[in-house]
């Protein structure tokens, strides 16, 4: 045990989104394998994110680490606005977690945010590892400052992109391309994968979806980036033009209780009731690897800021055929195996019925393919990076 390298993760907060899921299941991944023992800070035990207040212990994210053995402490921050007064650690705050990153070799940072801890001065002198999830670095506050404020200060060990196209953004908004690292995302192939087709009746039975429908996901949180109105735009082109079509929203902010997205409901379905009937909010699923499979097609119709969809990747391993605009990495993840549209109602509502005509084609050359999406080369990669800069960090001690 005393030889194990001790990494401890700092996240924001624990809410509903890819970067918090694909980081804990590296997390987790790296702590049972043997030769690190992982830990995470949470800034916030709670979170109001997508009109929803998300507690860190109802979280998958955290319990998915709990039970791999992770320890999870929260600095104890309440829930509040982005103000400056809500951004000031007090002195109680920074000494809790200043205790804990003594007690670490190496620190990881999801995403920009959590280094205005680190980038204090009386933050331990840790290498520290920031690892990035959109292609958007100017769209993000001041996270942007607070990276390159940690560069500019010898802490930044190394930075883990999950995207060419996060790379190629960090790099013209000025960070060092020696920082850089491109590790792709990946997924649990024995959690995400198809199931035998009486299985999928089943799936679909349960969501209230014929077994012979036509099948189209949004898996998402609702957030501008992620251009919900021209889901549901396309959903409505798509819903007229099949009539046994079915379209499901799942994700934080993605049900009922939303006012806003009902009110986007109500105006692009107006006149139109019986086309709604068609469309299901799931809001946030634990269980989405069997949405995907009772899915034929797995839709994205975001705008900008994405990096690598973990919901595209996820739902092609499951059977979906992912549908993307081009935005991001997506039309480097579904090369081969799902389309790419422009964003235009018309052209994503066909290109949904064009992947559910196609499905068994893009199917079959998607399975050929699984090993690419897998988080165990994924962890691997991160287990390197970690490593070198552990190493690197002895050398100029």
């Amino acid at each position: 045990m005393t030889s194990q390298l001790r990494v401890m993760s700092i996240y924001e907060g624990f809410f509903a989104g890819g970067a918090r899921a694909l980081h804990s299941t590296v997390v987790a991944g790296l702590h049972t394998g043997g030769s690190h023992r992982h830990s995470v800070l949470s800034l916030h035990s709670a979170m109001r994110r997508e009109t929803v207040l998300q507690r860190m212990e109802d979280d998958a994210s955290y319990r998915s680490l709990r039970a791999a053995g992770v320890e999870v402490r929260p600095l104890g921050r309440r829930v509040g606005g982005d103000t400056a007064a809500r951004r000031a650690f007090s002195a109680a705050e920074v000494a809790t977690a200043v205790a804990h990153a003594e007690r670490a070799d190496i620190i990881l940072s999801l995403k920009e945010q959590p280094l205005r801890l680190v980038n204090r001065p009386d933050f331990p002198r840790k290498p520290v590892i920031v690892c990035l999830h959109r292609s958007d670095p100017q769209h993000q506050g001041s996270a942007l400052d607070e990276l390159r404020t940690a560069v500019a200060d010898g802490r930044i060990a190394a930075a883990i992109c999950c995207a060419e196209s996060t790379r190629d953004a960090y790099r013209a908004a000025g960070i060092p391309e020696r920082l850089l690292h491109v590790i792709p995302n990946g997924v649990d192939l024995a959690r995400y994968r198809p199931v035998p087709a009486r299985r999928r009746t089943a799936l679909r039975r349960a969501l209230g979806v014929p077994a012979r429908a036509r099948v189209v996901t949004l898996a998402a949180r609702y957030d501008p980036m992620k251009n919900v109105p021209l889901f549901l735009l396309a959903a409505r082109e798509f819903l007229r033009r099949e009539p046994a079509g079915h379209a499901l929203m799942c994700g934080a902010g993605m049900n009922a209780a939303n006012p806003e997205l009902c009110g986007l409901l109500t105006d692009v379905f107006a006149g139109e009731p019986r086309l709604l009937a068609r469309l299901h909010l799931l809001g946030i699923r634990r269980d989405m690897e069997l949405v995907y499979a009772a899915t034929d097609v797995v839709a994205l119709t975001s705008a900008s800021g994405e990096a690598a969809p973990l919901c595209l990747i996820e739902g092609a391993m499951c059977g979906a055929v992912p549908v993307s605009t081009d935005v991001g990495d997506t039309a480097r993840i579904v090369a081969g195996h799902g389309l790419i549209t422009p964003p235009e109602p018309d052209a994503i509502a066909a290109a949904w019925s064009e992947a559910a005509d196609r499905r068994a084609e893009l199917t079959a050359a998607l399975l050929a393919g699984r090993e690419r999406f897998s988080h165990t080369r994924m962890i691997a990669s991160y287990a390197a990076v970690i490593d070198h800069a552990h190493r690197e960090a002895g050398l100029r001690v």
